[in-house]
C-alpha cells in the first residue's frame, strides 16, 4: 500500500508540473503574441506617420489653451464672425510681401476681423531678393497702428527656386536685421519671426534667436525639430474650418505655447499706455 500510495503521488506531482508547463508555455505565447502585436502597431503608426497618412498633431495640440489661424488672399472672401467662433482666440492675417506687393484682402480681411473677439495681426511675407528697410517701410505704410495688436510677424521661408538655389547667408542676414530692427523700432516691440526647420537652421538659428519664434512642423510635434525655442506652432495646413470661400480649401492653424495671459504680453500696447 505504501508503495503504491508514493506511485499516485508521483503521478499527481507529475500531472501538475505537467500542468504548470502547459500553463507557463501559454502565458510565454501569449506575452509573445503580444510583444509582436505592439511592435507591428508600432511599425504600422510610423509607416503612417511617415507616408503623412496619420497627423498626430492635431491631437497633441488639444492641450494647449491659446488657437489661432494664419490667412491670406487664399482663403477668399471670409466670413469673419463664422470663423472666429471655431475654438480661435488670434488670427494673423497677411499685409505685405517683399517692399512693394499688398495682400489684394488685407484692409478686407484687417476691417472685418476686427469686429471679432480674436486678438489680431499682421504679418509680412520676407522677400529674399529685396532690401529690408524697404521692405520694413512698406509694412508701416501699410499696417499703419498696431496699437492693441500683436506683434509684426516676419514670414521667413523658401519660395520659388530658393530651396534648390539658397540665398547667401550674409545677404539674408543683413536684410532680415535691417527689417526686424526697423519694425521693432516703429512698434517698440520684438517682432515675430515665422519660419520652417530647414530655413531656422540655415539663417535664424544663431542670429535672431531673441525674438519670438513660430514655427511650422506638420508632421511631428515642434520639440523634435526646434527644442523648445518657438512660442507658436504651426501644427496643420490642411485644416477645413467654416467661413471662407476661396480656391485654396484648407486653411492653416496654430497654438501659442502659453496662456491668454502671456498672449497678451505680446499685444502693442498703445502710446499712453506706453507712456504710463
Amino acid at each position: 500500500m505504501e508503495k503504491y500510495n508514493n506511485n499516485i503521488d508521483g503521478t499527481i506531482d507529475i500531472q501538475e508540473q505537467m500542468a504548470k508547463n502547459k500553463k507557463s508555455a501559454k502565458k510565454k505565447i501569449l506575452w509573445m503574441a503580444g510583444i509582436f502585436s505592439l511592435a507591428a502597431a508600432v511599425i504600422a503608426t510610423g509607416t503612417l506617420v511617415l507616408r503623412k497618412d496619420l497627423k498626430i498633431n492635431p491631437l497633441l495640440a488639444q492641450n494647449y489653451e491659446v488657437h489661432g489661424v494664419d490667412v491670406s488672399h487664399y482663403q477668399g472672401t471670409i466670413d469673419w464672425e463664422t470663423l472666429s467662433q471655431q475654438n480661435l482666440d488670434f488670427a494673423v492675417i497677411k499685409a505685405t510681401e517683399g517692399s512693394t506687393h499688398i495682400d489684394d484682402r488685407f484692409e478686407e480681411n484687417w476691417q472685418a476681423a476686427e469686429q471679432t473677439h480674436l486678438y489680431l495681426g499682421a504679418y509680412h511675407f520676407f522677400s529674399f531678393d529685396s532690401e529690408g528697410d524697404r521692405q520694413a517701410a512698406s509694412y508701416i505704410d501699410t499696417v499703419g497702428n498696431l496699437d492693441g495688436k500683436l506683434a509684426p510677424v516676419v514670414d521667413v521661408e523658401y519660395y520659388g527656386n530658393k530651396k534648390s538655389n539658397p540665398p547667401a547667408r550674409t545677404d539674408v542676414v543683413k536684410n532680415l536685421g535691417a527689417l526686424l530692427d526697423a519694425l521693432e523700432q516703429h512698434y517698440q516691440i520684438k517682432p515675430i519671426i515665422y519660419t520652417t526647420f530647414t530655413v531656422y537652421n540655415e539663417y535664424i538659428k544663431g542670429e535672431f534667436e531673441e525674438y519670438p519664434l513660430w514655427v511650422r512642423s506638420i508632421y511631428c510635434p515642434p520639440e523634435v525639430l526646434f527644442g523648445n525655442k518657438w512660442s507658436f506652432w504651426q501644427y496643420m495646413d490642411t485644416a477645413m474650418l467654416d467661413g471662407y470661400a476661396g480656391d485654396e480649401k484648407y486653411i492653416d492653424v496654430n497654438v501659442f505655447r502659453g496662456t491668454m495671459e502671456e498672449l497678451e504680453e505680446l499685444v502693442i500696447q498703445t502710446a499712453e499706455c506706453r507712456e504710463e
